[in-house]
């Protein structure tokens, strides 16, 4: 018995497309999830007159002992010089990845920043069915115990650097002439925001500025989260802020050229799963800049069309 002209026909599409899905799943692993990259944005928030910040923004690291090229890389960042940096979580993916994070990162001892933690600087990442994400965002899974990481470790290492905690907290800062407002919120993914002290904690920061009597520039207020719900993002805009930083996201992972991303892993709108955006709540609105993430779970460890990025964010003076 001979197939038909149809049959092998059908088995030939199936064979080309296996083959790309078998393409495109060792691209994913082996290749991009390594293709380290540098995003440039330039947002004019500062008063007019001043000199530009460089800020560089960390964001979801997910370290693990061995991964060697992701720390030097990011030891080699510090060629940017930047004058702030702002780490928005989930910078660990391994209970014995605290001395990699601290090894990765000392080239930017002494240089200001801040920091916000995700769930998994907390617990450790586990086993998912990836399928899940697209049925809403992920929870900490009842059947698993889970691994308890150093985050207190991780907080003493990031203020020995320098940098200020904002997991619902505020601080205010002078730098290169220009004053900020910094303020935070614990990771919203696990429910750890706490939106309803907010509005005290900026209006004490205001009250208690060191420059409170002094003349000079408006402050630039600068929110900053792990996980960008749209709550927290109403919820900063409404405080005032001129720019929010926010991670969490991974850019979606794996998009679809021509398409985007496929799930956020929040109620953001995939549209922002990644880049530099207008958030707007009612009358107001700020920039939104969401980093796609550097690393990825040790159990899911590909990306496909969302290249692995820091941004390296220029704030520069107003026109008007």
């Amino acid at each position: 018995m001979t197939r038909g002209r149809g049959g092998s026909a059908a088995l030939g599409v199936l064979a080309v497309g296996a083959a790309v899905g078998v393409g495109s799943a060792a691209w994913g692993t082996l290749v991009e999830r390594r293709r380290f990259s540098i995003r440039w944005e330039t947002v004019p928030v500062l008063p007019p007159g001043s000199r530009d910040l460089t800020v560089l923004h960390l964001s979801d690291i997910h370290m693990a002992p061995w991964q060697s090229d992701k720390q030097q890389w990011l030891r080699d960042l510090s060629l940017v010089e930047p004058d702030f940096i702002v780490n928005t979580g989930d910078n660990v993916s391994h209970p014995m990845a605290n001395a990699a994070v601290e090894y990765a990162l000392e080239p930017f001892r002494g240089v200001p920043g801040a920091f916000v933690d995700g769930s998994n600087d907390h617990f450790g990442p586990s086993p998912r069915n990836p399928l899940k994400y697209f049925g809403g965002p992920s929870q900490l899974r009842k059947d698993v115990e889970p691994v308890r990481l150093d985050v207190t470790r991780q907080h003493a290492f990031f203020e020995s650097l320098g940098w200020l905690d904002l997991n619902n907290r505020a601080h205010a800062v002078e730098l290169r002439g220009s004053r900020l407002e910094l303020f935070g919120t614990g990771d919203a993914h696990r429910g750890w925001d706490r939106l309803d002290l907010l509005p005290n904690t900026v209006d004490e920061l205001r009250e208690n500025v060191p420059w409170t009597d002094e003349p000079g520039p408006e402050p630039v207020s600068i929110g900053v989260t792990h996980a960008p719900y749209r709550r927290v993002l109403d919820a900063f805009v409404a405080q005032g802020a001129d720019i929010v930083f926010a991670g969490h996201t991974h850019g979606g992972q794996v998009a679809v050229p021509g398409y985007g991303a496929l799930v956020t892993n929040s109620d953001l709108p995939r549209r922002y799963a990644s880049g530099l955006h207008r958030w707007e709540n009612r009358t107001h609105w700020s920039w939104l800049e969401v980093s796609a993430g550097i690393g990825t779970s040790i159990y899911a460890p590909v990306r496909f069309a969302v290249r692995p990025e820091a941004v390296v964010v220029t704030l520069t003076a107003r026109t008007v």
